[in-house]
Protein backbone atom coordinates (compact mmCIF):
# COMPACT_ATOMS: atom_id res chain seq x y z
CA UNK A 1 0.00 0.00 0.00
CA UNK A 2 1.31 3.39 -1.02
CA UNK A 3 0.89 5.30 2.26
CA UNK A 4 1.31 2.43 4.72
CA UNK A 5 4.18 3.05 7.13
CA UNK A 6 4.68 -0.69 7.72
CA UNK A 7 4.83 -1.37 3.97
CA UNK A 8 7.49 1.36 3.72
CA UNK A 9 9.46 -0.23 6.58
CA UNK A 10 9.19 -3.67 4.94
CA UNK A 11 10.36 -2.18 1.61
CA UNK A 12 13.32 -0.47 3.32
CA UNK A 13 12.04 3.04 2.49
CA UNK A 14 11.89 3.87 6.21
CA UNK A 15 14.85 2.55 8.20
CA UNK A 16 14.05 0.37 11.19
CA UNK A 17 16.43 -2.17 12.71
CA UNK A 18 15.11 -5.67 12.06
CA UNK A 19 15.50 -8.07 14.93
CA UNK A 20 14.25 -10.89 12.71
CA UNK A 21 13.38 -11.21 9.05
CA UNK A 22 12.36 -13.96 6.70
CA UNK A 23 10.44 -14.16 3.44
CA UNK A 24 7.06 -13.58 5.14
CA UNK A 25 7.62 -11.28 8.12
CA UNK A 26 9.84 -8.90 10.05
CA UNK A 27 10.15 -8.16 13.76
CA UNK A 28 11.05 -4.66 14.94
CA UNK A 29 10.87 -2.69 18.19
CA UNK A 30 7.75 -0.61 18.76
CA UNK A 31 8.64 3.10 18.78
CA UNK A 32 5.97 3.76 21.43
CA UNK A 33 6.50 0.84 23.83
CA UNK A 34 3.75 -0.13 26.25
CA UNK A 35 6.04 -2.51 28.19
CA UNK A 36 9.74 -2.86 28.99
CA UNK A 37 10.02 -5.00 25.85
CA UNK A 38 7.59 -4.26 23.01
CA UNK A 39 8.05 -5.71 19.54
CA UNK A 40 5.99 -5.76 16.38
CA UNK A 41 5.73 -8.81 14.17
CA UNK A 42 4.76 -7.43 10.77
CA UNK A 43 3.70 -9.63 7.85
CA UNK A 44 5.27 -8.49 4.58
CA UNK A 45 1.91 -8.90 2.84
CA UNK A 46 -0.38 -5.94 3.39
CA UNK A 47 -3.83 -6.48 4.85
CA UNK A 48 -5.47 -4.56 7.65
CA UNK A 49 -8.00 -6.83 9.32
CA UNK A 50 -8.50 -10.47 10.19
CA UNK A 51 -11.78 -10.25 8.27
CA UNK A 52 -9.72 -9.74 5.08
CA UNK A 53 -7.98 -13.06 5.57
CA UNK A 54 -7.96 -15.62 2.79
CA UNK A 55 -5.98 -18.87 2.57
CA UNK A 56 -2.71 -17.11 1.65
CA UNK A 57 -2.98 -14.59 4.49
CA UNK A 58 -3.95 -17.33 6.94
CA UNK A 59 -0.75 -19.19 6.01
CA UNK A 60 1.26 -16.01 6.64
CA UNK A 61 -0.26 -15.60 10.10
CA UNK A 62 0.29 -19.28 10.82
CA UNK A 63 3.93 -18.75 9.91
CA UNK A 64 4.20 -15.69 12.18
CA UNK A 65 2.73 -17.60 15.12
CA UNK A 66 5.05 -20.55 14.50
CA UNK A 67 8.17 -18.31 14.43
CA UNK A 68 7.35 -16.16 17.48
CA UNK A 69 8.05 -18.92 20.07
CA UNK A 70 11.45 -19.59 18.45
CA UNK A 71 12.37 -15.93 19.06
CA UNK A 72 11.55 -15.89 22.81
CA UNK A 73 15.15 -16.14 23.98
CA UNK A 74 16.57 -13.77 21.34
CA UNK A 75 13.97 -11.13 22.25
CA UNK A 76 14.26 -11.64 26.04
CA UNK A 77 10.71 -12.98 26.35
CA UNK A 78 11.47 -16.36 27.94
CA UNK A 79 9.77 -15.33 31.22
CA UNK A 80 6.49 -14.83 29.38
CA UNK A 81 4.87 -12.30 27.10
CA UNK A 82 1.56 -11.01 25.82
CA UNK A 83 0.43 -11.31 22.19
CA UNK A 84 -2.00 -8.68 20.90
CA UNK A 85 -3.60 -7.96 17.53
CA UNK A 86 -5.58 -4.72 17.55
CA UNK A 87 -8.47 -4.63 15.11
CA UNK A 88 -10.13 -1.42 13.91
CA UNK A 89 -10.33 2.00 15.49
CA UNK A 90 -12.23 0.89 18.60
CA UNK A 91 -9.73 -1.94 19.07
CA UNK A 92 -6.82 0.49 19.14
CA UNK A 93 -5.45 -0.23 15.66
CA UNK A 94 -3.51 2.89 14.63
CA UNK A 95 -1.70 1.43 11.59
CA UNK A 96 -4.01 -0.22 9.08
CA UNK A 97 -1.58 -3.08 8.37
CA UNK A 98 -2.20 -6.18 10.46
CA UNK A 99 0.62 -6.68 12.95
CA UNK A 100 1.21 -8.64 16.14
CA UNK A 101 2.37 -6.89 19.32
CA UNK A 102 4.68 -8.85 21.61
CA UNK A 103 4.96 -7.31 25.09
CA UNK A 104 7.10 -8.59 27.94
CA UNK A 105 10.24 -8.10 29.97
CA UNK A 106 8.24 -7.36 33.11
CA UNK A 107 5.11 -8.45 34.97
CA UNK A 108 2.23 -7.10 32.89
CA UNK A 109 -0.90 -5.71 34.48
CA UNK A 110 -4.12 -7.70 34.33
CA UNK A 111 -6.94 -6.24 32.32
Amino acid sequence: MENCIFCKIVAGEIPSPRLYEDEKMIVIRDIEPKAKLHYLCIPKTHFALLSEMDTEKAEILKHCFSVIPALEEKLGLQEGYRVIINQGENGGQTVKHLHIHLLGGEKLADF
